[in-house]
């Protein structure tokens, strides 16, 4: 029998910007629980590609994150005997949730000094229409389109 889906805690808005959004950006960001840190981090990328565009860096970040978002993406699904990557629309829960995952899993790969400067300029990168992060979607969008003939396995 299957139990009852968990409930989702209720997310606090940032103190800086009032957003829930940013409050996710940064639980994703934190390691080892020190919230403070991860929010510091934030603060200090954003403050840092305000300086580099002379635009508001708040701003630039969501325009990164909108441009990051995938619409669609691949399932892999066992049809007899055989693995096919199926594609499917992403739940607008996930969207945001692998946008996020992906800045910052590129922001970390990135060469710099700080995780503010790799993550301030991956957020620049990203709303531009650049980097990994943006490659990433890019990928899984081509990836979604050449599998378009398996769509009718479809769950």
């Amino acid at each position: 029998m299957r139990k009852a889906q968990a409930k989702k805690l209720p997310l606090a808005p940032d103190p800086k910007f009032n957003d829930k959004l940013v409050t996710r950006f940064v639980n994703n960001l934190m390691w080892e629980g020190k919230k403070s840190g991860a929010f510091t981090i934030f603060y200090d990328a954003i403050d840092k590609v305000a300086k580099q565009t002379n635009e508001d860096g708040y701003e630039i970040w969501k325009k990164a994150l909108a441009n990051v978002t995938p619409a669609v993406e691949v399932r892999s699904r066992r049809i007899g005997g055989a693995t096919f990557q199926i594609p499917s629309e992403v739940r607008p829960d996930r969207k945001i949730s692998l946008s996020i995952k992906w800045l910052i899993r590129y922001s970390r790969e990135r060469n710099g000094r700080s995780m503010a400067d790799k993550l301030a300029n991956e957020i620049v990168a990203a709303s531009k229409g650049e980097g990994a992060a943006f490659k990433k979607k890019e990928d899984t969008h081509r990836m979604a389109e050449a599998n378009k003939a398996f769509a009718h396995f479809r769950v």
